[in-house]
């Protein structure tokens, strides 16, 4: 298992979770779901206390991820797979990203 942290405006919404089987899982902090003032991180996964279930990467997080050659670039330097989104998600999108919001990968709990 994998997960990652979700942060809105630099502010931690929720945590995305890769399971063993290579589902994933996406839930909103109590915290955040409790305050009126921040809003959904995507459309797609509207503020709830639900967990949201997925047998691939959420359509919003997998929009995140570079195509074409600057993925190419990306999985040669980092020594990624092609296929293993959530790896790539977590080297691009940790830094700078289109948008509010970033995934920071959660080292070993």
């Amino acid at each position: 298992m994998r997960r990652a942290k979700v942060l809105f405006k630099d502010e931690e919404a929720g945590i995305l979770t890769q399971h063993d089987d290579g589902s994933f899982s996406f839930s909103y902090h109590e915290g955040w779901i409790a305050n009126g003032d921040k809003p959904s991180i995507s459309l797609t996964l509207p503020k709830t206390e639900k967990v949201f279930h997925a047998q691939y990467l959420f359509p919003f997080f997998f929009n995140m991820l570079p195509e074409g050659s600057n993925k190419q670039v990306v999985c040669n330097l980092n020594r990624i797979d092609k296929d293993d989104h959530f790896g790539l998600l977590v080297t691009t999108a940790k830094n700078d990203s289109i948008g509010a919001v970033r995934v920071i990968k959660i080292e070993n709990e």
